[in-house]
């Protein structure tokens, strides 16, 4: 969720002298607490979706260079006995495919009714990430209705740090300065890309009106050719008809 413009932190200060000084230190922390904040709620995506027997569902998925993703799914199938969603069956699988911003393809594996894919992002940009089943080998589909859950993590959201804690033996305190540390990791990331994009933006901007320009130039010449040779096509009618 975003903020809304002044719905933000409240700041109150009691007594005097020295508190006036010590206020940029306090709304830069306020600050970069919230930015971690916002920063915690973003990375995880939990959805579900229905598909057909032939079906193909594609998501868009901004992702920074150089950046983890983890994605959970388990499926459903409609059972008409029953009118409801059952645990597929072990021989139903899915065919997940991941697409870099450039088209190249960074996955592509069959996994069964329940898995788990990863990839690591090397272009920053909108990843495509594709899933659809082989239902079309097997004949317990029939024609039915499959529902995907689909858990995606981004960045530091894929780090397990109850297994990391044990792993390091690390204290309470310790693996919140670790959790910190990888915010602050994926927040840099964010900004980069976020440069890359305005950057990318620039670009577009500046040869849209590059091409405007040029355009304009030559509607330019073409307006003064054409009164060119119309005024001489008029002059040659006119000495021709010997009205000049």
């Amino acid at each position: 969720m975003r903020d809304r413009p002044g719905e933000g932190v409240g700041l109150s200060m009691a007594g005097g002298g020295g508190g006036g000084e010590r206020l940029p230190g306090m709304l830069r922390t306020v600050a970069a607490l919230v930015l971690l904040a916002q920063l915690a709620g973003r990375g995880a995506h939990a959805l579900y979706f229905h598909i057909g027997e032939t079906e193909k569902r594609c998501f868009i998925e901004e992702i920074p260079d150089e950046t983890m993703v983890i994605g959970n799914y388990r499926t459903q199938l409609w059972d008409k006995q029953s009118e409801s969603f059952l645990p597929s069956t072990p021989g139903l699988g899915m065919h997940v495919e991941v697409k870099d911003p450039d088209g190249k393809v960074i996955l592509s594996r069959q996994y069964g009714s329940e898995g788990r894919f990863t990839f690591t992002s090397h272009t920053p940009g909108e990843h495509q990430i594709c899933l659809h089943s082989n239902s079309t080998r097997m004949a317990l589909f029939a024609g039915g209705k499959l529902r995907v859950h689909l858990d995606i993590q981004v960045g530091e959201h894929t780090n397990n740090y109850p297994e990391i804690a044990a792993k390091d033996k690390l204290t309470e305190l310790q693996l919140r300065a670790r959790q910190l540390l990888d915010q602050v990791e994926q927040i840099q990331k964010e900004q980069n890309y976020q440069r890359y994009r305005e950057e990318r933006f620039r670009m577009t901007s500046e040869s849209t009106n590059q091409r405007v320009l040029w355009w304009s130039i030559a509607q330019t010449i073409i307006l003064i050719l054409t009164g060119i040779w119309q005024m001489r096509h008029l002059k040659s009618f006119f000495e021709a008809k010997k009205l000049v």
